[in-house]
């Protein structure tokens, strides 16, 4: 049987995209004090962290609620979405079944250094998704080493199983709007649309 991302490529920018205002103006309802520190220190310099908007139903501790098990059932919305109406918004129109959901933010002068993530995809066809709410021109996203230029508000999807870095030489934060969700006949036709679309700009 086939997978669902068998011959996708690395990188698809999907059709569907954002006011990225309105969700660059919640990132203001969230402290300093509040974006936990990646888990992971290994895999970065700087400063690299973390606000859950969506978590494993149960997880109250920080840090276990900003990483998705590839395990667990079931997921809830956080206080935090509460206080985030665009980015409530933005999830409302994903056609297909949510699970973790968090910002993901690198601040100027940091970096994320080569590395792979487990596969979500492998087990249970679950699909990685970012939407950048703010960057600058001097963020570098490299994937299998080739830059992917995201712009704020854009849907992607990136295979993150592959070697993936992130540089941000920039004088502003990147965040990232990062959603963990399962395969569906909807996402299923919107990246074939968005993988379509690529090959005919290449082509």
């Amino acid at each position: 049987m086939s997978h669902p991302l068998d011959g996708l490529p690395d990188r698809i920018r999907l059709p569907l995209a954002f006011d990225p205002a309105p969700l660059a103006a919640d990132l203001a309802a969230f402290g300093e004090e509040e974006w936990v520190r990646h888990f992971v220190p290994s895999n970065y310099e700087g400063s690299w962290s973390v606000i859950p908007l969506r978590a494993a139903a149960g997880e109250t501790h920080p840090v276990r609620m900003i990483g998705t098990h590839p395990l667990a059932k079931g997921f809830v919305d956080t206080a935090y979405l509460d206080r985030a109406p665009a980015m409530r918004a933005l999830l409302a129109r994903m056609e297909c079944a949510l699970r973790g959901v968090r910002l993901m933010r690198l601040t100027p002068g940091s970096r994320i250094l080569e590395h792979d993530d487990y596969d979500p995809d492998e087990i249970n066809i679950n699909v990685r998704l970012h939407v950048p709410v703010i960057t600058n021109d001097a963020v570098a996203f490299l994937l299998n080493r080739t830059q992917v230029p995201m712009a704020p508000g854009e849907l992607w999807y990136l295979r993150l199983s592959d070697p993936h870095s992130v540089d941000n030489d920039g004088d502003t934060d990147r965040v990232h709007l990062v959603l963990d969700v399962r395969m569906s006949d909807w996402l299923a036709g919107q990246l074939r649309e968005g993988a379509a679309v690529s090959a005919a700009r290449s082509g």
